[in-house]
């Protein structure tokens, strides 16, 4: 599942869970809820409106666990997570191209001077990963664009 797709979403409030929980507590949590949700232990004289959002709830509940379920995918909406809070926090500084950022060999990263007086710097390998970084000295924050 594309985590773009899923932007906006707060997976963890969806499971009841926080993002220092185990996999073991997240199991649990999906499957206390799964089980709670699912259709097929749903009531029959429940009205159809509630059956939907029923139903929609638990559709939720399998995509949280989808995606926190899965180290990879975990790892990759936590990062996002990180990222579009420091978007709120800090102010976005500027937009920068990597191919506009100096390369420092004896430090094998790229830099980039910030107005404070400070920089930012992002190594080769983090650049394909990382979008924002902030300044070693102040509080701004530039996106790199590929």
């Amino acid at each position: 599942m594309a985590l773009g797709q899923t932007k906006g979403k707060d997976w963890y409030q969806i499971l009841g869970a926080q993002p220092s929980d185990s996999p073991a507590e997240l199991k649990q949590k999906y499957q206390r809820l799964a089980l709670l949700y699912h259709p097929d232990k749903q009531k029959a004289d429940v009205p159809a409106g509630e059956v939907e959002e029923r139903v929609q709830r638990f559709i939720e509940i399998d995509q949280a666990w989808k995606i926190l379920g899965n180290e990879e995918t975990k790892k990759e909406y936590d990062l996002q997570q990180r990222e579009d809070n420091l978007t709120k926090e800090w102010p976005l500084h500027a937009r920068i191209y990597l191919q506009d950022m100096s390369w420092i060999e004896d430090e094998q990263c790229y830099s980039f001077s910030c107005r404070c007086g400070g920089s930012y710097a992002v190594s080769k390998s983090e650049s394909e990963d990382v979008s924002l970084v902030c300044c070693d000295t102040c509080s701004l924050v530039i996106e790199i664009l590929q």
